[in-house]
């Protein structure tokens, strides 16, 4: 007899979503976290100086209100999610920007001669959010539930991930701001898969906008492991997992981990055929990381830019082209595609009083050692110039070292597996059921599933409805519902 119901490996929001699905289904669940602390790509911690919170890796979250699985959880009930005035901005030369409102309305407003333009691509998704959700936040391997929307999704995907990008737009802020989300995706551009999480991406900031929790990406973790503990479950960290054989007797056993560790872990458990197909998964290129501690606001040119919690610095649509396609061939661009977010837009609890904290990742060859600290900062002086003089400190971790934090972003790849088209159908295997291995109860968990990357508890939970399917007999979706405490 099995010693526990279910055990999982890894307490990101993927391994902690799947162990809440099950023992919200009445089942003893044990999770075991490699790191002293648990949260995988949702962390918080103090990296440059006492009393100033930095997110480890992800800092805004525009799939917190869109996934699924957080809906059915009822996260905005249990921590507080705050919506900067602007989802994103994107500064260009010459102090002027794009601003991307939750109100698209707005946006459009402010965008001038290629508003109406801007505005044909993004209402028909934004009136439909829940569309685009359901198309992309699963395997691409369905019939979509919504097949208008899908069609205008993917014809302005095959508009906008080819040659005719530019055919519609007659100055260049509207693209740019197109581009500056769809570079989040860390490929070629223009790609179908680039235009596909800018269209994706894009709606979601104006139907529903980009928010910060409260705290740093770490409330949602803890959210998510208070429901674990409140279920009966059990969490157990700096227990790192070299086998399969290391784990207790379980009926089922979920893997918040890459195909590569999968392969480690099982040894010649795995049949030949699906072993050689987990080998064959790509890893993508990669981040380097900084992070600033403040004396004040970024000093943008363009004081628009300060109510934005994101801001996409890399300027047109042709310079963020040029720099991902530079390290798409593997080098480092020099004037490099920035991410930033800015947490204490909103959220002042993150640094002392008057004082703030800037988020930022630029993209580099996969298992780049250079650090990007002087690249990024010179990035930011661009478009605010005055910048470095009120940096008061700064963190920063190469690619490589974004790997030794976090086994899952394999040479510092953080999407756990290159989200092209043809990678997104196969992830990591083509099947109705990537999330099923040919081991007996065991289930992969993690990213590098269905849908892929991003911190949206997804992938786990549908591991977690798989195994109940398969192990328990079950086809019932467990209700994961917020429940006011026990007085």
């Amino acid at each position: 007899m099995a010693e526990l119901d279910a055990v999982v490996v890894g307490a990101g929001p993927n391994g902690l979503a799947a162990a809440i699905t099950l023992a919200r289904a009445g089942l003893h669940v044990r999770v075991y976290e490699g790191e002293p602390t648990i949260g995988g790509g949702a962390r918080t911690a103090e990296l440059t100086l006492p009393g100033f919170f930095h997110d480890v890796c992800s800092a805004v979250h525009p799939m917190a209100l869109a996934s699924a699985f957080f809906r059915e959880f009822q996260l905005e009930r249990r921590i507080e999610l705050r919506q900067p005035e602007a989802s994103f901005g994107h500064p260009l030369d010459g102090g002027r920007s794009g601003i991307a409102y939750p109100s698209l309305d707005r946006t459009v407003s402010e965008l001038g001669i290629d508003g109406a333009a801007y505005d044909r691509i993004m209402r028909p998704l934004v009136d439909h959010t829940d569309a685009v959700a359901s198309l992309t936040g699963h395997q691409l391997l369905r019939v979509p539930e919504h097949p208008v929307a899908a069609l205008h999704f993917a014809l302005m995907v095959a508009e906008q991930g080819t040659a005719a990008w530019n055919s519609r737009f007659d100055d260049d802020l509207a693209p740019a701001m197109i581009t500056g989300v769809g570079a989040h995706a860390i490929l070629p551009m223009p790609s179908l898969a680039t235009a596909g999480v800018a269209l994706t991406l894009g709606s979601f900031a104006h139907a529903r906008g980009w928010p910060i929790p409260v705290g740093g990406s770490q409330a949602i973790v803890d959210a998510l492991a208070a429901e674990i503990i409140a279920c009966g479950g059990e969490i157990v960290t700096d227990a790192p997992i070299a086998s399969l054989d290391e784990l207790p007797s379980a009926t089922a056993t979920l893997l918040d981990v890459t195909p590569r560790a999968l392969v480690a872990l099982a040894g010649d458990r795995l049949p030949p055929a699906y072993r050689r197909r987990l080998e064959a998964f790509r890893y993508g290129n990669a981040v380097a990381k900084v992070d600033f501690a403040l004396s004040e606001p970024v000093p943008w040119t363009d004081a628009r830019l300060a109510s934005a919690g994101t801001v996409h610095v890399g300027g047109t649509r042709a310079e963020i082209a040029h720099a991902e396609n530079t390290v798409a061939a593997g080098r480092h661009a020099d004037a490099p595609y920035v991410l930033t977010a800015q947490p204490t837009v909103v959220d002042a609890s993150r640094a002392p009083d008057g004082r703030h904290v800037l988020w930022a990742y630029t993209h580099v060859p996969r298992g780049s050692r250079i650090d990007q600290t002087e690249v990024v900062t010179r990035a930011i002086e661009r478009f605010a110039p005055g910048f470095r003089d009120v940096v008061l400190a700064t963190a920063s971790r190469t690619a490589i070292e974004v790997e030794a934090h976090n086994p899952n972003y394999v040479l510092g790849d953080i999407a756990s597996g290159t989200p092209d088209l043809a990678q997104l159908l196969r992830r990591p295997v083509l099947s109705t059921d990537p999330w099923s291995t040919p081991l007996a109860g065991v289930y992969l968990a993690g990213a590098s599933t269905p849908p892929g990357p991003g911190v949206t508890g997804l992938p786990g939970w549908f591991a977690a409805l798989s195994a109940l399917r398969h192990e328990f007999g079950t086809r019932i979706r467990p209700d994961l519902s917020w429940r006011p405490p026990a007085e």
